[in-house]
């Protein structure tokens, strides 16, 4: 009974791993600017992979009794723990390199004109003539 529902389980995060994973891709190659598609490969590389993995200890346990597999899904637990702390970071020093290098974000005509309404709001309650 145990071993239908834990292959159930593993199939369904290897396969929402997987559909992040190409979310992920599609996102890296449909947004319009670096951070964007920067945003698509973390979430690629930090949830899809960490829902594979999971995944793959359900398996391994479907698999292997519990006393036979507890090194490989301990490793697995690693890999996966890994992957939790080290794609955030990464990812987050990639962007902070781009940003001190004067890599600016993409600001949508919209997001442009609300910055400048609030530049204009910033003046005017500092006392400097907006002109």
């Amino acid at each position: 009974m145990f071993g239908l529902v834990f292959a159930v389980l593993a199939w369904a995060f290897i396969l929402t791993g997987a559909l992040f994973v190409v979310a992920g891709a599609i996102g890296i190659y449909r947004f319009p600017d670096f951070y964007s598609r920067l945003h698509g490969a973390g979430v690629t590389d930090t949830f899809g992979a960490d829902l594979m993995v999971t995944g793959l200890i359900f398996e391994t346990l479907v698999m292997f009794d519990l006393a036979d597999s507890w090194s490989v899904v301990a490793k697995l637990f690693f890999i996966g723990a890994f992957f939790f702390f080290t794609s955030p970071t990464s990812t987050h020093a990639i962007a902070q390199a781009a940003y001190v290098a004067g890599l600016k974000p993409f600001l949508h005509p919209i997001a442009k004109q609300d910055a400048t309404d609030a530049e204009d709001f910033r003046d005017a309650a500092e006392g400097k003539d907006a002109s």
